[in-house]
Parts: structure tokens; C-alpha cells; sequence
């Protein structure tokens, strides 16, 4: 067996994280990705992360999370010499993913209608802020303003706190999981069919459209979403409530775990108060429920309620920190985390997470995060240019215009 995407290759000119999150993802899956890179300084996250040292050497654990598996060549695409070679790897590639702003990829003469004169079949993929049309199509964007657009800010924390935005980049990351999605589908396509395809990837729509449930309940009911903090807006009671030590996650959204809930934890009187009879009392009276629910919970540790409510059915998690996950047998059995063949500036291995998924074949290993321009001479070499044009064209730079290392 080989991993779905063996055999396709995919030129990578994005940067920072949505559209490397995208090329990440597709290399693991097996695709060849060739992440194209500015001479001067690379990819932006190359100076980004906790480790200083590492963002030093370029290789900041920003460039690391999403990066692994790939390889670097760089090129001046401001030069004709650099878009030439570039067309010249669009001819042997099968997808070009990019995340300039809109027209940038048209005024270097590299936008798609002439990518696919060099190559009919190819997939051209543009991840943006916004899209590739409308108004806001020219703004510049980061993933705070996407979420602070999108509404999914002004639906997180509570009244007190909202608007406030999640604790990781999830437009960028949404729209990365977008792009290698709507990728995906187009090669099929393009294997069967032979067909190209342009594909317009906007994080804004992107994060619009996993609010399902929030942004359906406005366009068909009327309803304007509100911040609830930790409380589930279809159900009651769903949410987090307080155990003799920690905060814990119960989500009792049909009436048997409702059931179960209130004898696991002593209180079987609830389920005759008229208030909490049915689904929409117990949403109505939410706060006197919590109320009951949370004196009822000071008795035990939030892992010993884990432990009891999930035997009886009830979903029920402990709310973890990244490091307490990170840590826990279920993470851990799975090997979600793994060990690349490079160390951090300490000398420890680095590691980093696979896709969310397993198959009945093991991912391969990624090898390391590429150097910048690691694979330059190589695939140079390959297109036909000498070692002269070779130094010319993509001799990798430090930030101050020094020679990479």
C-alpha cells in the first residue's frame, strides 16, 4: 500500500500558517511538497517560536510545527530568472498553493491563466484573507482580524469578556484544513479527467462556515448568537461546572443522560421539578440548575466525576491544559506526537503532531523541517541550470543579507 497523495507534487509558495498548515498537511499524506522561499529570509515563521536560537538559525518552532516533511528551494520571484524557473516547475508539478494577496501572483506574470498554459492540469490554489473577489479582497490580514470579522469572537467568552478570540490562530488553521480539502478533491479530477482547476480559499468564509449551527440559527430562525462563556447554547445542562478541585465538562443533552446525571450525583428530586422537566425548561432555567449541579459536585475530585459519569453514560471530561494532554495514555497510545531526526537548540529531539486521523497504513516519519533552500541546487540542477545560474538565482539569505547557512 502507499499513503493517497504518493506521486503528486505540490509547490508550496505560501507562508506564515494557513497555507503551510495546508502543504503540511498534504505531505503527510504523501505528497511531495516543495516549499518555494524567498532568498532573503524565507517564510516569516522561520523567525518565529519559543526558541530563540532555533528562530535564529531559521528554523523557529513556528516553522517547525507545520513544515516537517517538506523541502525548501528558493527563488527571487522578482526576478525574471526566478519566474522563469518557477514556470518551469509548474510544468512538472500537479499543484501550486499560495497565499499572497489577491494580484500579487498576477503582477510577478505567474497567476493562473499563465501557470496553466505551462501545465492544463494544474491546481492552483490561493489562500487569502478574504478571497480573490469583493470589497475587502485587498485588505491585509492576520488570523485576530479574520476571527474578529467572522463573528466567532463576539460568540466567544461571555457577557463580561466577549468579544474574545480563541487561544490558537483557528481562522488561519480552518482555512489551511479548507485548502488541503478542496486540494484534495480537485486531484481526483485531475487524475481521472486530466482537468486543472483555480481554487479560492477565503479564511473569512472558511470560519464562517464551521459556525454551522450559530450562523444557521440567525439566517433561519431570526436569532442573534451570544457569548454564553462555557455553556452549550443547545442544551442544558451543558457546560462546565465546578468539582471539589477543578473545573469539569458535562454535556447531558438528552433526557436519559439528564437521568443518569442526577442520581449519579445524588440529587434524583431534580428530575420532579417542573423546571428541569424537559429540554427547553432546563435551558429557560439554566442558572438554577447549574446552581444545584455545582453544590451537588463540591463532594468529589473533577477526575473522580470523570471517572463515575462517564461509566454511567454521561459525557464528561476534565478541562486539561496542553501540557496534562499532551501527557495523557490516550494521546500518547496513539502516537500523535513524533520524534523527527533534528534537535532543538538544547539538543532534544524535535517533535511534532500528526494529522488528526489514522489509516489502516501508518504515516510515514517526516524527515526534518528543511533548511532554507536546502533542495535548491538539487532541484536546479534537475531543470537544467548550471551551478553559476544556480548561485545566482537562489543562494539563500539571512534576514540582514548574509549568506544562509
Amino acid at each position: 500500500m502507499s499513503l493517497p497523495l504518493e506521486g503528486v507534487r505540490v509547490l508550496d509558495l505560501s507562508n506564515v500558517l494557513a497555507g503551510p498548515f495546508c502543504g503540511y498537511s498534504l505531505a503527510r499524506l504523501g505528497a511531495e511538497v516543495i516549499k518555494i522561499e524567498r532568498p532573503d529570509g524565507g517564510d516569516l515563521s522561520r523567525h518565529l517560536g519559543a526558541d530563540p536560537e532555533m528562530a535564529k538559525a531559521l528554523s523557529g518552532l513556528s516553522f517547525v510545527a507545520v513544515n516537517a516533511g517538506k523541502q525548501s528551494v528558493t527563488l527571487d520571484l522578482k526576478s525574471q530568472e526566478g519566474r522563469e524557473a518557477l514556470l518551469k516547475f509548474v510544468a512538472q508539478s500537479d499543484v501550486v498553493l499560495e497565499s499572497f494577496r489577491p494580484g500579487v501572483m498576477d503582477r510577478l506574470g505567474l497567476g493562473y491563466e499563465t501557470l496553466r498554459k505551462h501545465n492544463p492540469a494544474i491546481i492552483y490554489c490561493a489562500v487569502s484573507g478574504f478571497g480573490q473577489t469583493g470589497p475587502w479582497m485587498s485588505r491585509p490580514a492576520y488570523d485576530q482580524i479574520v476571527q474578529g470579522l467572522s463573528g466567532a469572537m463576539s460568540v466567544t467568552g461571555d457577557a463580561d469578556s466577549a468579544p474574545l478570540r480563541t487561544g490558537f490562530p483557528i481562522s488561519d488553521t480552518i482555512g489551511g484544513l479548507t485548502a488541503a480539502f478542496a486540494i484534495s478533491a480537485a486531484l481526483v479530477d485531475q487524475k481521472r479527467n486530466g482537468t486543472g482547476r483555480f481554487i479560492d480559499v477565503s479564511m473569512l468564509e472558511s470560519t464562517l462556515a464551521t459556525m454551522g449551527w450559530v450562523v444557521s440559527n440567525h439566517l433561519n430562525a431570526g436569532v442573534t448568537p451570544r457569548p454564553m462563556g462555557n455553556e452549550n447554547f443547545t442544551a442544558a445542562p451543558s457546560g462546565t461546572f465546578n468539582a471539589s478541585d477543578a473545573p469539569l465538562n458535562i454535556s447531558a443533552n438528552e433526557q436519559k443522560q439528564f437521568v443518569v446525571l442526577c442520581e449519579k450525583i445524588g440529587r434524583p428530586d431534580l428530575l420532579q421539578d417542573t423546571r428541569f422537566a424537559t429540554r427547553q425548561e432546563r435551558k429557560n432555567n439554566r442558572a438554577a440548575l447549574t446552581a444545584h449541579i455545582n453544590a451537588a459536585l463540591a463532594g468529589k475530585t473533577a477526575r473522580e466525576w470523570e471517572s463515575e459519569l462517564n461509566a454511567g453514560g454521561v459525557p464528561c471530561g476534565c478541562v486539561l491544559s496542553v501540557p496534562e494532554i499532551l501527557c495523557e495514555d490516550q494521546i500518547r497510545g496513539r502516537n500523535f506526537v513524533e520524534a523527527l531526526a533534528s534537535t532543538n537548540s538544547s539538543g532534544d529531539p524535535l517533535l511534532v503532531t500528526r494529522p488528526g486521523f489514522v489509516m489502516d497504513e501508518p504515516f510515514t516519519k517526516p524527515s526534518a523541517p528543511p533548511k532554507l533552500g536546502e533542495h535548491t541546487a538539487r532541484w536546479l540542477t534537475q531543470l537544467g541550470y548550471t551551478d553559476e545560474q544556480i548561485a545566482r538565482l537562489g543562494a539563500p539569505q539571512n534576514a540582514d543579507g548574509t549568506p544562509a547557512a
